[in-house]
């Protein structure tokens, strides 16, 4: 099942939260293999808010920052270290939820021959083959992997024909709820608006469960399906 502009318009920490488990899924064209579809479970999100320093739209409207304005599941993308950032638009104006990991998903659709080969040239490790654990770990390296361009997803909406988020039935059985990564001293880096697929945590950008500075009820909060 597709997602609807619906499922974005409610409150980006419920939207964070349900994102994980879904799946992404983009239709490459690709000179070798010809056209398929490259796909990757949401396992990381991280919710922003026009009211707290971290976010991007806490800085103001700029025609960069365009879709953040815009109605709930617009696409917002962003460069980070060079290459492209994937958020969709949450309720509430500047308010958004950033794709932060995934893991490469297989399937009927997006068969591992050659999608996982296709993804793995699309974002090597220099001039080594990027391990599939490691190929979506970090917003950047996840939207390389899928071949997801800001020049051509900022401020659109997801296209079936093209890009779209899948609800295909799975549900974390657990969830860690900790602080987001890379916010400056004194832009609200406290807050605790990363959400991580427990089970995959070590696919993800940076393990909260390895930490040993860590205690959950303390620095993350676990929560777990009944």
């Amino acid at each position: 099942m597709l997602l609807s502009p619906a499922f974005f318009d409610r409150d980006a920490r419920v939207v964070a939260r349900a994102l994980l488990g879904k799946v992404l899924r983009h239709r490459v064209v690709d000179p070798e293999f010809g056209e398929y579809w490259l796909a990757a479970r949401i396992i990381e999100t991280e919710a922003y808010y026009r009211r707290e320093a971290g976010s991007h739209s806490s800085l103001g409207y700029t025609d960069k920052r365009r879709a953040l304005f815009m109605p709930a599941g617009t696409i917002y993308m962003y460069y980070a270290h060079g290459s492209g950032s994937l958020n969709f638009s949450a309720r509430g104006a500047g308010n958004a939820v950033l794709m932060k990991s995934g893991r490469p998903w297989f399937d009927p659709i997006s068969p591992r021959d050659p999608c996982l080969s296709i993804m793995q040239r699309f974002n090597p490790r220099g001039n080594q083959v990027r391990d599939e654990g490691k190929l979506c770990a970090g917003q950047t390296l996840l939207c390389r992997a899928l071949g997801l361009k800001l020049t051509e997803w900022n401020q659109q909406t997801p296209d079936p024909a093209r890009f779209y988020v899948a609800d295909l039935g799975h549900r974390p059985p657990a969830i860690v709820q900790c602080r987001r990564l890379g916010i400056p001293e004194g832009r609200d880096e406290h807050l605790m608006y990363r959400f991580v697929d427990a089970g995959e945590c070590m696919h993800c950008t940076s393990n909260p469960l390895t930490r040993r500075d860590w205690r959950e009820g303390h620095d993350y909060v676990m929560t777990r399906r009944p």
